[in-house]
C-alpha cells in the first residue's frame, strides 16, 4: 500500500512538472495524447460556456466570458500546486516517517497538511521528519515551493505584456475599420487613397500582429481566451477582417497593389489554422455562408461608391470563394469555440466608432440643449 502510494506521487509530481515546463517554458505546442493542461481547460471553458449561453444581456454575458481568461489563469496555478503537494504527500506517505509533537498517529491527512506547509515554506514545526529520504523529499518540495512562486512572479507579466501588445493594434483598427471592425469600412476608408503606401504599411503591420499573435498564442495558449477591452472587438474579429481584406485585394481591385496583401493574408491564413488546433476547434461542414451572392453584390457596391473598382467577373468570384474557403472554415471554428462573434463584410447599419462614442455624451448634449437626461450610455 504505501509503495503504490509513493509511485502514485511520483507519477503525479512528473504529471504537473512536465506540464507546467510545456506550458511555461517550452515555446512550442506539444502534441501528445494527454495533457494536464487541455483536460483543466477542457474541463471548465465547457460548463463557463453553458453558464454564459443562459445570460440574455450581451454585455453581461461578455462581461461573464471576460472573467475567463485570468481566472483560469490562477486557477491553473492553483490546479499545479494542489497536484504538487498532493504528489509529495503521497511519497511522504509511501516513504517517510514522521514524529509529531504530542505523540498523536500520523495519517494521510496529517502528511497531506505537511505538504501544504512545507510547500509554502510556512515552517511550524509540528511534524518533524526523522528519515534521510523524509527530510529529502522535505527540502526538495520547499525549493519547488519557492520555485512556483518565482514561476508566478515571472509568468503572469509576460501573459499580460502579449495581452497588451495584442489589444494595441485591435485599437488602433477600431478608426480604420469601425466599431466592429468590416472590410468594406477599411477599404472604403483606407482604399481610395491615392497612394497606395498607405495601405500597404497597413497590411505590413498587420502581418507582423499576425505573426505575433500566432507566437505568442501558441506558446501562452490561455491568451486565446483573453478577451479584448471594448464588447465589440476581439482578435478573432480583427484577424478575420484582415483576411476579408486581403482576400478581396487578392481577387482584384484596380488601383491597389497584392504583393504586401498577399504575405499579409499567408501569415494572417497560418494564425487562422494553428490557433484552430491550439484550442480544439471542430470543424463545422454545414456553417452559415458569410458572404452570399446578394451580400457580394452589396458590398462591390459599397467599393464602387466609396471609389474603387473591383473586379465583378466569374474568375474574381472563383477567386474570392477559393481564398474565402482557405480560412473561413478556421475562423468559423474558433468563433464557434471561444463563443466569439465573426465580423460582418459589409455594415449593415451606421455605427458609431468606439472612438466617437462615450458615456457622458447624451448628457453633454442634453446640457447644451437645456434638457434633462438621466440615462447614461454603456461604452464597454
Amino acid at each position: 500500500m504505501h509503495i503504490v502510494a509513493a509511485i502514485a506521487g511520483i507519477l503525479i509530481i512528473v504529471s504537473v512538472l512536465l506540464d507546467a515546463f510545456e506550458t511555461i517554458v517550452l515555446p512550442r505546442r506539444v502534441q501528445r495524447a494527454f495533457r494536464l493542461t487541455s483536460w483543466f481547460y477542457r474541463n471548465t471553458w465547457i460548463p463557463w460556456v453553458r453558464v454564459a449561453q443562459h445570460i440574455r444581456a450581451s454585455n453581461w454575458r461578455e462581461s461573464f466570458l471576460g472573467y475567463f481568461g485570468p481566472f483560469s489563469l490562477i486557477l491553473l496555478l492553483a490546479f499545479w500546486a494542489i497536484g504538487l503537494i498532493l504528489g509529495f504527500a503521497l511519497m511522504q506517505f509511501g516513504l517517510g516517517e514522521h514524529v509529531r509533537l504530542g505523540s498523536e498517529p500520523i495519517t494521510f491527512g496529517i502528511l497531506l497538511y505537511h505538504s501544504g506547509e512545507t510547500f509554502f515554506t510556512l515552517g511550524y514545526g509540528d511534524i518533524t521528519p526523522v528519515s534521510p529520504l523524509a527530510r529529502a523529499l522535505a527540502v526538495m518540495e520547499a525549493g519547488m515551493g519557492f520555485a512556483f512562486l518565482g514561476v508566478v512572479v515571472g509568468y503572469l507579466p509576460v501573459i499580460y505584456s502579449s495581452f497588451s501588445a495584442r489589444e494595441l493594434e485591435i485599437s488602433l483598427l477600431d478608426s480604420r475599420a469601425g466599431s466592429p471592425p468590416s472590410a468594406s469600412e477599411l477599404l472604403s476608408r483606407l482604399g481610395c487613397c491615392p497612394d497606395p503606401v498607405v495601405l500597404d504599411a497597413i497590411f505590413r503591420d498587420w502581418e507582423r500582429w499576425a505573426a505575433d499573435l500566432l507566437s505568442s498564442h501558441i506558446s501562452y495558449p490561455v491568451l486565446c481566451f483573453f478577451r479584448s477591452q471594448h464588447s465589440n472587438q476581439s482578435w478573432l474579429g480583427a484577424l478575420t477582417t484582415m483576411l476579408d481584406v486581403t482576400s478581396l485585394v487578392l481577387a482584384g481591385i484596380d488601383g491597389i497593389p497584392k504583393e504586401q496583401a498577399r504575405l499579409t493574408f499567408a501569415m494572417a491564413r497560418h494564425a487562422a489554422v494553428d490557433l484552430a488546433q491550439v484550442v480544439n476547434a471542430d470543424y463545422n461542414p454545414r456553417a452559415v455562408d458569410r458572404l452570399g451572392l446578394e451580400h457580394l453584390a452589396e458590398l462591390r457596391k459599397t467599393l464602387i461608391a466609396a471609389g474603387m473598382r473591383p473586379q465583378q467577373d466569374e474568375q474574381a468570384d472563383q477567386k474570392l470563394l477559393k481564398l474565402r474557403s482557405l480560412y473561413e472554415p478556421y475562423c468559423e471554428a474558433l468563433a464557434r469555440r471561444l463563443l466569439l462573434i465573426m465580423p460582418g463584410w459589409t455594415r449593415f447599419e451606421t455605427r458609431k466608432d468606439n472612438w466617437q462614442g462615450g458615456p457622458w455624451d447624451r448628457a453633454i448634449q442634453a446640457k447644451g440643449l437645456g434638457e434633462k437626461v438621466h440615462v447614461i450610455d454603456q461604452h464597454f
